[in-house]
């Protein structure tokens, strides 16, 4: 169990602990630089400006869906963050005034703690099911649910915007 902050609220029921209703499987891991969340990047950009790669490491049983990925420019990762506790549904960030809603933040505790990151492609390995990256923003080992091309044509909205942000932009850390 974690210490909440003021403001913050747990769900009754862990969701951990319930049947489960899916299933998800990992298709590999993230080898990334960081093994402590306290130097891990909070976000995407963050990971970037070290200038340290990362890459992903594909299980051989999910490796021939990498087959024409290498002409993507970018890619989408779904991430398990395994280290994020699940019962947290309001959250107290520091940085913010106000408590706020998982679903309003991009925070790992969550109640399916599932990353979303997009990274630049540097160079894909079918043969030994290496996907090499320009950074990521989670710890090392955590697990892949799965790849997805990046197409700015229906991926990018110009126009989105969060009304009255008070925190800077986070992506799926743990």
């Amino acid at each position: 169990m974690f210490e909440t902050r003021s403001g913050e609220k747990l769900l009754e029921t862990d969701p951990e602990t319930m049947p489960l209703d899916g299933r998800v499987v990992f298709i590999g891991r993230i080898a990334s630089p960081w093994t402590t969340r306290k130097t891990c990047p909070k976000n995407m950009r963050a990971a970037r400006e070290t200038g340290q790669p990362a890459h992903l490491v594909i299980d051989p049983l999910y490796r021939d869906g990498l087959l024409g990925l290498e002409r993507a420019s970018h890619v989408i990762i779904l991430s398990w963050l395994h280290h994020a506790p699940r019962q947290l549904i309001v959250q107290k960030p520091r940085h913010a005034v106000e408590p706020k809603g998982v679903f309003s933040l991009r925070s790992p505790a969550r109640p399916n703690p599932i990353g979303l990151h997009v990274a630049r492609l540097v160079a894909v390995d079918i043969d030994i099911g290496r996907i090499d990256l320009d950074a990521i923003d989670v710890l090392d080992g955590t697990p892949v649910i799965d790849i997805k091309p990046y197409f700015s044509s229906t991926d990018a909205f110009a126009e989105a915007t969060m009304a009255g942000r008070d925190e800077s932009p986070r992506s799926d850390e743990q």
